[in-house]
């Protein structure tokens, strides 16, 4: 993240948020946080302030994290993921959940999902179950999305999503991770 965050970064002001970033004090925190809701901010420095709170557990952090678990641009969504679920925020699985079901927001859902599958929390099974049940229902465009939600219903071993995992198996481009997902029910 940080050398992605260089290249969009003003250097001088890149420099002087990497400081604070890497202090582990009250006060660094606290600027940090600063960062988050002072105005006309680049997204570049909400995203490395957010991200630093959060792997520190800070909970000012989450609103930007699900602002960036949501964004367009997938590294920002898995290094927001990583954050929050180093944060340990008991919201974060619910924000997973709204942002891994929202049909109009599918190809961006791949962080979500995977997010959902490692909090272990007790939505993830089923909104999992649910989103890849949608997914086989029509044209599946986003087979991302799709394996992502077959390999964390195999990691969570829920004997709920058997019929899910053997209507998978039935496409081609999930049957190898399907056949895996139901072994490790």
């Amino acid at each position: 993240m940080v050398d992605r965050l260089r290249a969009e970064a003003d250097p001088e002001e890149y420099g002087r948020l990497l400081a604070l970033a890497r202090r582990d004090t009250a006060a660094a925190r606290d600027a940090l946080a600063a960062e988050l809701t002072a105005p006309a901010r680049p997204l570049w420095a909400r995203e490395l302030a957010a991200c630093t709170l959060g792997r520190a557990g800070d909970p000012r952090a989450f609103e930007t994290l699900v602002f960036l678990l949501n964004h367009r641009d997938p590294a920002r969504c898995a290094a927001a993921a990583r954050a929050l679920l180093r944060l340990g925020d008991p919201r974060t699985a619910r924000a997973a959940a709204a942002l891994a079901t929202n049909e109009l927001r599918t190809s961006y859902a791949l962080h979500p999902v995977r997010l959902l599958a490692a909090l272990r929390a007790p939505q993830s099974a089923p909104t999992l179950i649910r989103v890849l049940d949608r997914l086989l229902a029509g044209p599946v465009h986003h087979w991302q999305v799709a394996r992502a939600c077959v390999e964390g219903l195999g990691a969570l071993g829920d004997p709920r999503a058997r019929l899910v995992l053997l209507a998978a198996r039935e496409r081609e481009e999930l049957r190898a991770a399907a056949d895996e997902a139901l072994r490790r029910l």
